[in-house]
């Protein structure tokens, strides 16, 4: 296995690259209501904000994955009713924020809440998950934060296993009722780990 560092933002440049990521990690989640892919990647390529990334890089500077959090300041995924507005148009719009309004976590005082880790499948079994995680714990740790929240939906127990072999411990669920439909998993999974 080559270096892979992982390093605070992405250039403009890099910003289809880290949409794609995301997509990848979470387009299957949001293809009813954001997709199809092109306009979906379009639209976190427009929204997202380098400021609450970490990104994970090969020794020739190749993004390989990354980890988005979000705190009172703002998020990765920072687009709002405006940017949906001009993606998708009024109606379409309006009806993607309704949608989107349930999934939407709230940042409580004391906590990093990860706003979705994405590791590209060329990656994947290269530890770039774990680095990532360290890093968004030393992220927290820096800013003087008491802990790291996370959401794990149930289709992927994979990254489930990874967050608890890393320390997090689940703490809740919620239940996404009819919005099954639209999101395709039927609850999800709050867990969280303690900073010493």
């Amino acid at each position: 296995m080559g270096q892979i560092s992982v390093t605070p933002g992405f250039s403009d440049a890099e910003r289809p690259q880290a949409a794609h990521l995301y997509w990848q990690a979470f387009g299957e989640k949001l293809a009813r209501t954001l997709g199809p892919t092109p306009r979906g990647e379009a639209f976190f390529a427009k929204v997202m904000n380098p400021d609450f990334a970490l990104v994970a890089r090969d020794a020739d500077g190749r993004m390989l994955g990354l980890a988005g959090f979000k705190t009172g300041e703002g998020s990765l995924a920072d687009g709002g009713l405006r940017d949906l507005l001009s993606t998708y148009g009024v109606l379409g719009g309006l009806l993607r924020a309704a949608l989107l309004a349930p999934l939407e976590r709230k940042v409580e005082q004391g906590t990093l809440l990860m706003d979705g880790i994405c590791v590209g499948s060329e990656a994947r079994g290269r530890g770039v998950g774990t680095l990532l995680l360290d890093a968004i714990k030393g992220e927290a740790a820096k800013r003087e934060l008491s802990r790291v929240r996370l959401d794990v939906i149930d289709t992927n127990p994979r990254a489930r296993s990874l967050y608890e072999r890393q320390g997090f411990v689940a703490t809740g669920q919620e239940q996404t009722g009819p919005l099954r439909h639209v999101f395709g998993f039927t609850e999800s999974t709050t867990m969280v780990f303690p900073l010493p």
